[in-house]
């Protein structure tokens, strides 16, 4: 079981093939603290399942009807930054993995690899980490991300203008007003931007941005 690692997380999954769904099922179901609570088919209706179900891990295709997996973690993140998605895909291709990181994703797993694989991967998102399939060349994706000495944390493209703000000693408050978002928001691509960092002050965020060329 998971418990002790984890909380209990409510899972809704986007694939357009209902083998895929049930599947999943059948992995998880000895897990007391994962619980599917929503199917979908396309990527057009996972914004609606969300805002509905209220999910905290989405784990998704990339090739859907409607809008692309790329597309739909996009959307996702900028609605809720806090929920985890994890791309589960028959694609290996380094290129596609940089893109759906880099949109947002948190983790990337192929179809064909094994139940422990995907069970590692949502372990590892649930503390906060990123995953990629062993099966895959990390360091390859990670270079392809532009990652420093290949240990730089991806940020999205906002969590990048918060830090560049932070580094030029801004307050949460001005930050918002420069961004023309909520105080909250601020507040909340701040705690992603120090997980996604190990920081534990601003000091330690004022190192990561001068790292990161700012």
């Amino acid at each position: 079981m998971i418990t002790g690692d984890l909380k209990r997380i409510k899972i809704v999954v986007v694939d357009d093939h209902d083998l895929i769904f049930d599947g999943l099922k059948s992995c998880l179901a000895p897990y007391s603290d994962l619980e599917l609570v929503g199917f979908v088919t396309d990527g057009l209706g996972v914004y609606d399942a969300c805002l509905k179900l209220q999910p905290d891990l989405v784990i998704m295709d990339l090739s859907l009807p409607g809008m692309s997996g790329v597309e739909a973690i996009c959307q996702l993140r900028k609605r809720w930054p806090k929920l985890m998605v994890i791309v589960l895909t028959a694609s290996e291709e380094e290129r596609k993995a940089r893109d759906a990181l880099d949109a947002g994703a948190n983790g990337y797993v192929l179809k064909h690899g094994s139940k422990s694989t995907l069970i590692a991967a949502i372990k590892s998102v649930g503390r906060g980490k990123f995953f990629i399939d062993p099966n895959l060349d990390a360091a390859k994706i990670v270079a392809l991300k532009g990652l420093e000495n290949g240990d730089i944390p991806v940020l999205t493209h906002r969590e990048k203008q918060v830090l560049k703000l932070i580094f030029e000693g801004r307050r949460n408050r001005d930050i918002a007003e420069a961004l023309v978002i909520g105080l909250k928001t601020v507040e909340t691509h701040r705690m992603n931007i120090m997980r996604k960092l190990d920081a534990h002050n601003v000091a330690d965020l004022m190192k990561w941005a001068h790292r990161m060329g700012f």
